[in-house]
């Protein structure tokens, strides 16, 4: 997952791009960048760190223009170094300069076909920047005397035909506008503001809409499954759907983790999803342990506390902050590595002895993925005097690789994978582990809105809406593995 924001304004978009960064940055936090549009000129600085770290007032001072995208990246195959950090730019045809949320899952094919067929040169590991030149090659085939928005369209059109996966995109096309674009499953989330200001009417583009409630845009609605939208230089709006009969099947895990409580997406509140997770889960609970005997329900912080919260009212059960954590550290989830990620554990948490003592507490987190943390937080509870630990997942058990642009691609890095419920609780070390079902799991944000019928639960599932080649999932844990990585910044 990364965040990205476009903003075709009325005056300087520079300070309103890295504040929707910073509000992004939760998306990722291994790179930054952002492009503006300054006359004749695509303006670029991009770097790796935290969106505070990469940009000081030199850099934002020489990001002049009122058209702009920025983008905040997560580490993923091909994102290993600064090279990879994003924007990127292709000078034909036009001057393009683009921004990517999501992961292809035939990048290889697609960058055999650039070399072979296109006769374009690929210089990064990135399938951003794989993505990138099939857009520029089919802008190319164009009638390069009028590139309307009918033939931008068609462009689009044409990558869709190519690529596969789940991706969310943002072009700046010199002297066009900005184009954005999602796949045709709609996978990655993205969607559309406007802001009315005494200069005119401005438009942004963003991965949430929590990016909007900062810089005061409304949300006017989601990019649409295989639509594409382009803004021109003077702020005229146009709209197509550029891919017709896939099945619309958005990102079920940007409701259980990956998205802030405070965004819509798909017309679905965030926030009110995971109080449905919660509400679902004590049922199952109640159902399957009625008398239970918790004393106190205790979320994870900071994803989990919307779920806990919601769960422990149905159970009637009070709700306790056990843990304090320590915001100046980051995601472990989103550590490039698994050391990384277990020495983060103990500086983030730190448990009040006091909520722990001589009780039963079921611990609540919004999902398990590696198990690292899960292990480690059990192990905390007990120090602090925990009679018994429960721990519940408000999603249900990760045991398949996850290839649209998140990062947990490698099923040996998986603590469910080939694995019953009862033994990741004995490895956990946890007297009692529940998972969500994977239909509550759905119906809880189905029942934000009743038009989503089918969600990417590959993670959950095994089941890939795009298909995949016979040999992909092989390479893409050879790619992805914490194995792979620690080799790749070694070498």
């Amino acid at each position: 997952m990364c965040g990205i924001i476009g903003i075709v304004g009325t005056t300087e978009v520079a300070s309103a791009l890295y504040d929707g960064l910073t509000v992004l940055q939760h998306r990722g936090q291994d790179a930054a960048g952002i492009v503006t549009v300054d006359g004749a000129h695509l303006r670029l600085h991009k770097g790796n760190g935290l969106v505070r770290d990469v940009f000081n007032q030199g850099s934002m001072s020489r990001l002049r223009g009122h058209i702009g995208i920025g983008h905040c990246r997560y580490p993923t195959a091909g994102s290993d170094n600064a090279d990879e950090a994003q924007p990127f730019y292709v000078n034909s045809p036009y001057g393009i300069a683009f921004a990517h949320n999501g992961n292809l899952v035939n990048t290889e094919a697609l960058r055999r076909e650039m070399f072979q067929d296109d006769r374009r040169h690929i210089n990064t590991d990135s399938d951003s920047e794989v993505l990138l030149n099939v857009l520029a090659h089919e802008l190319q085939i164009q009638d390069r005397m009028a590139l309307t928005p009918d033939q931008i369209f068609k462009a689009v059109a044409g990558v869709h035909a190519r690529a596969r996966g789940g991706y969310a995109c943002l072009a700046l096309i010199q002297g066009y506008g900005l184009l954005a674009f999602r796949d045709p499953h709609g996978i990655r989330p993205l969607v559309l503001g406007e802001r009315v200001t005494p200069e005119g009417r401005e438009y942004a583009v963003a991965s949430e809409s929590v990016a909007f409630d900062v810089l005061g845009f409304k949300r006017l609605r989601d990019v649409a499954p295989g639509e594409a939208v382009f803004i021109t230089v003077d702020g005229q709006l146009h709209a197509r759907r550029c891919a017709e009969g896939a099945v619309h099947a958005p990102c079920i895990f940007e409701y259980v983790y990956l998205a802030r409580p405070d965004s819509m997406i798909e017309d679905v509140s965030v926030y009110k999803a995971r109080l449905r997770m919660g509400e679902k889960l004590a049922q199952k609970i109640l159902r399957e342990c009625p008398d239970h005997g918790i004393d106190a329900v205790i979320p994870i912080p900071d994803t989990a506390r919307t779920a806990a919260s919601s769960l422990a009212g149905v159970l009637g059960v009070p709700f306790r902050e056990g843990f304090v954590k320590n915001r100046y550290v980051g995601r472990t989830f989103i550590m490039p590595g698994q050391g990384d990620r277990v020495k983060s554990v103990r500086r983030k948490l730190n448990a009040i002895d006091l909520e722990f003592r001589n009780k039963t507490v079921l611990l609540v987190d919004d999902s398990i993925v590696r198990g690292t943390t899960s292990k480690q937080i059990i192990q905390m509870a007990r120090d602090a005097g925990a009679k018994k630990v429960y721990f519940a997942s408000a999603a249900p058990p990760v045991r398949y690789p996850n290839v649209y642009g998140i990062d947990m691609p490698s099923a040996s890095e998986l603590v469910a994978a080939g694995k019953s419920e009862k033994e990741v609780e004995q490895l956990l070390g946890a007297d009692w582990l529940i998972y969500q079902d994977l239909d509550d799991l759905v119906c809880a944000v189905q029942d934000g809105n009743e038009e989503l019928k089918q969600f990417d639960t590959s993670c959950f599932s095994g089941e890939y809406v795009t298909g995949l080649d016979r040999d992909y999932l092989q390479q893409i844990e050879m790619l992805r593995s914490d194995d792979a990585k620690a080799a790749r910044r070694s070498a």
